[in-house]
């Protein structure tokens, strides 16, 4: 496999964009139900770090952090994003990917990443266990999906590095 990490820039977007539209059409990975243009996405998620995975020279997947709130107190705390395109899927990009972005999180001086799953989604909850995040708790009938109440897996990482 000849996938690598590198910095999402604006150019990778039309790809990162179907990569999330795939993400959505599975109902497992959003409660979103529209895609957003480069603008929107651009302002709700971290400048930095933001990852895009590529394998030879294509956009298979991407991650990026998204602040969980303006308080000064939370500045360390940030929500994970991770998508891999369907084609690409159960080769190991998500962890490769979410391992670069606790990396990169952690020289941007984030103490504590969060990830808020479906609890259905068994493929994600999997990876975020590998990568070293614990369950918190289910926040039950977060949210409607397309009419259906949704429970949230609440999974968190502290890192060992930063803020101990």
């Amino acid at each position: 496999m000849s996938v690598f990490c590198n910095p999402l820039r604006v150019e990778h977007w039309e790809r990162v964009r179907t990569i999330f539209a795939e993400g959505i059409a599975t109902g497992q990975a959003t409660f979103e139900t529209e895609l957003p243009e480069w603008a929107a996405w651009d302002r709700g998620h971290m400048l930095e770090p933001r990852l895009v995975a590529l394998d030879s020279g294509e956009v298979v997947g991407w991650a990026a952090l998204s602040p969980v709130s303006d308080r000064c107190v939370y500045g360390g705390v940030s929500e994970v994003s991770v998508y891999v395109a369907a084609a690409a899927r159960r080769r190991g990009l998500g962890r490769l990917l979410l391992r670069e972005l606790v990396q990169a999180s952690e020289r941007a001086g984030i103490w504590t990443l969060q990830a808020g799953i479906f609890t259905g989604n068994e493929a994600s909850i999997g990876l975020h266990r590998s990568c070293g995040f614990r369950e918190v708790g289910v926040r039950e009938r977060l949210g409607a999906l397309h009419g259906v109440w949704r429970d949230v897996l609440l999974m968190e990482r502290r890192s060992r590095v930063v803020g101990v």
